[in-house]
Order: structure tokens, then sequence, then C-alpha cells
């Protein structure tokens, strides 16, 4: 019995997380400037790795692999945040005609 909630746990964060990365696809798709698409993929990298992540922590049980799937998380939520932040200056900085038309477009 425990096995099967186990498993059931296992599936549904599985298939959040895919869910969540198919909508950021469809998002970053979506999106005709570059800077607004950071936004999903973004947040793909930050929920749908750490559902897909814990969904393995989950699958894997109480484990050394456990512990290493957590430091993956840990890795993965400090690196995106810096390094969609750090793309988005180097948007800014380098596109600047393209970045100043969108900047334009967007103002009230």
């Amino acid at each position: 019995m425990l096995e099967y909630i186990r498993q059931a746990v296992f599936a549904f964060l599985l298939l959040a997380g895919l869910v969540i990365q198919i909508t950021a696809v469809i998002g970053v798709n979506r999106f005709r400037f570059s800077l607004n698409r950071l936004h999903p993929a973004g947040m793909a990298d930050t929920l749908g790795l750490l559902l897909m992540a814990l969904a393995a922590a989950v699958y894997a049980g109480f484990d050394p692999v456990t512990l290493k799937i957590f430091f993956i998380i840990l890795f993965f939520w400090i690196t995106s945040p810096v390094c969609s932040h750090l793309l988005g200056r180097l948007i800014r900085e380098t596109d600047e005609k393209h970045y100043e038309a969108e900047a334009k477009e967007w103002k009230p």
C-alpha cells in the first residue's frame, strides 16, 4: 500500500513538472522580445526542475542518491536566477536599439 502511495506522489510530481516545462516552452515561443522570454525560461528552471528532481527523490527513496538530488536542486535554485539576471543585463547592454523600441512600446 505504501508503495502505491509513493508511486502516486512520484507520478504527480513528475507530471506537474512536465506541465510546467511544456507551459514554459509555449511561453518562450509566444513572446517575441528576448527579455520577455527570460521569465518563462526562468520559471521552468526553478519550479519545473524542482518538481522533477523531487519526483526522482521520491522514486529513489531515502538514499544517498536523494542527498545528491537535493544538492542538484540547491545548485539550480542558486544559479538559475543569477543566470537569468546576467542574460537580461547582457541583452539590455548589447541590443540597445531593439531594447529601446520595445521599452517605448510598453510604456503607458
